[in-house]
């Protein structure tokens, strides 16, 4: 996208991080190459398809049209985190290992934080109202609980008017 234009080495934690080109495609002294989500965004079309899953990114184009579950899957979350996707669909090991030979970089560090402050303003929002914080087998019992007293409350009412 943009040349690099310092070569210049800043510590950062326990690792060098070039200051190359502040688009956020910089690499690391490993050679990590770091996408921002505008850059990753540009590359949502059937010729030009990015995914990010688990804050890795991924170039998909070429598998399109091998994916058994077809190219409008993968085209669907072109361009955008296809974390939930990919876990909730439950990929085998098989593919999950086919997925590192399409793997371009990482997520830029900037990005991941704007993800995880929504996640935890979402989980904040969740932890005010008691009701959504139940866990399912909770809302299940309880449901069943209501079942069975209603049936109990109706059953008891035909009784009483079968007597009369």
């Amino acid at each position: 996208m943009g040349e690099e234009t310092v070569d210049k080495l800043t510590p950062t934690g326990s690792e060098c991080v070039s200051n190359a080109n502040k688009e956020g495609n910089g690499e690391t002294a490993e050679g990590v190459k770091y996408y921002t989500l505008e850059e990753i965004r540009a590359h949502s079309v059937s010729s030009d398809s990015w995914l990010i899953i688990h804050d890795k990114v991924y170039d998909v184009t070429s598998f399109l049209e091998e994916h058994p579950g077809g190219e409008e899957v993968l085209l669907e979350q072109a361009g955008s985190d296809a974390t939930e996707s990919f876990e909730d669909v439950g990929h085998s090991t098989d593919a999950r290992e086919m997925l590192q030979q399409y793997y371009v970089g990482e997520l830029h560090t900037d990005d991941r934080k704007k993800e995880a402050a929504t996640e935890e303003t979402f989980s904040n929002s969740e932890s005010r109202c008691p009701f959504f914080s139940f866990s399912s087998w909770t809302t299940w019992l309880i449901s069943a609980i209501a079942a069975v007293v209603v049936g109990v409350v109706y059953r008891y009412y035909l009784l009483e008017h079968k007597s009369s």
